[in-house]
């Protein structure tokens, strides 16, 4: 098969097309002709030489893709030949053919097109783990967003307004805070102008939000917490991808 390789030099110019060896799914994955592949920032710091990826992951760039399933693995029952799929990988996307566990893969809507599947996994994966089975959001609560206008913030905020919840989230500019309203944010916070623990608490009348989604921790950490709702059922933060902060449930009585 072709995959697309890269010189030591890591930049975008030196991206190559070379021949390799069609990857086989072993027990529990697919193997996908993959027609689309997602570019996430970790292909780009890999590519760069600055993200070493797992011992056990593809060398070959590339976390999710689309394309068809073009052979099942023992014991994969859930797909079939030719079925339509998006799915998060392990490395391998920048090529004609990957592989994946079975259960990575998501069918894909019969309004999305291959194009736009490509570029789902990756942000809604991360989404629904944190905000879902961490964070177990639910109808009613408040949620709070940091960087409501990136990738994983307007899933966020769509996910959050789809289960019903109040939305907040803060923004860079009053352009990105007007976009996260035009998505249904109660209110859009630029951080650069104002506090957002100060706001956050006036909009709520000092009564706070049930989660917290941070992509940034550091010196945020402190103002999520005191944010967080008390004598509620639940009180929580939860951080997007790598960023360590703090999950919790009845921890403020």
């Amino acid at each position: 098969m072709k995959l697309i390789h890269y010189g030591p030099e890591g930049t975008a110019d030196s991206m190559h097309l070379v021949d390799g060896p069609t990857p086989a799914p072993a027990a529990g994955e697919i193997l996908i002709e993959v027609k689309y592949a997602g570019v996430n920032r970790p292909d780009v710091l890999q590519r760069k030489g600055r993200y070493e990826p797992p011992p056990d992951a593809s060398p070959v760039l590339g976390l999710e893709v689309a394309g068809r399933v073009a052979a099942l693995g023992a014991n994969v029952s859930q797909w079939k030949l030719g079925d339509t799929v998006c799915a998060l990988v392990h490395g391998g996307g920048y090529a004609q053919f990957c592989v994946t566990a079975a259960s990575h893969a998501l069918p894909v809507p019969q309004e999305m097109t291959l194009e736009q599947a490509a570029a789902f996994p990756e942000n809604w994966f991360t989404v629904w783990g944190n905000l879902i089975n961490l964070a177990a959001l639910q109808s009613g609560e408040r949620l709070l967003i940091h960087g409501g206008s990136s990738g994983i913030g307007l899933a966020a905020l769509q996910l959050g307004r789809h289960m019903g919840a109040e939305v907040i989230v803060t923004a860079g500019s009053e352009q990105k805070c007007d976009f996260c309203r035009g998505y249904g944010a109660a209110l859009a916070i630029n951080y650069h102008s104002e506090d957002f623990l100060a706001r956050t608490r006036e909009f709520t009348g000092g009564q706070g939000v049930d989660v917290v989604l941070d992509m940034v921790g550091g010196p945020y950490i402190p103002k999520n917490i005191a944010l967080l709702r008390q004598k509620g059922p639940f009180c929580r933060a939860v951080a997007a991808r790598s960023t360590s902060l703090l999950s919790c449930s009845n921890v403020f009585t």
